[in-house]
């Protein structure tokens, strides 16, 4: 058997609101942004791995729509969903994002198992980590 990972998926209160983060300040590129009945299918890659669709999910549109307020305050809370890139400039990602203003909430420091790392807040709560391999 030979899986491949194809996509994943992350809780957004908002599409509007979270696709500027992800196309602008992480420079992700959209791959797909479609509207079906009562939900919108939008994804985004990075240039490095386009067979990855990010999904951006609104939950009150998609089959969860039960239990969307609960998903949502758990995203806003951070503990959901995270995403972690690998970068080879994180010092530079790192102000680049902090300048397009988005929530820090860990400025890069060097960690005892092997990386460097940062992380951000979407629109939405969910962590999204950068990591660089240290030398």
């Amino acid at each position: 058997m030979d899986l491949h990972v194809s996509h994943c998926f992350l809780t957004v209160h908002d599409h509007d609101a979270a696709l500027p983060f992800y196309r602008d300040a992480l420079g992700l590129r959209v791959h797909t942004d479609v509207s079906m009945e009562a939900m919108r299918w939008l994804t985004l890659t990075t240039a490095t791995q386009p067979e990855l669709e990010i999904v951006l999910m609104e939950p009150h549109g998609g089959p969860g729509a039960a239990d969307a307020d609960e998903l949502l305050a758990l995203a806003a809370k951070g503990s959901l969903n995270a995403l972690i890139f690998d970068t080879d400039d994180l010092d530079a990602d790192f102000e680049r994002i902090r300048a397009w203003g988005a929530e820090v909430l860990q400025e890069p420091m060097d960690q005892f198992y092997g990386v460097r790392d940062c992380a951000f807040r979407d629109p939405s709560g969910n962590m999204i980590r950068l990591s660089q391999a240290k030398a």
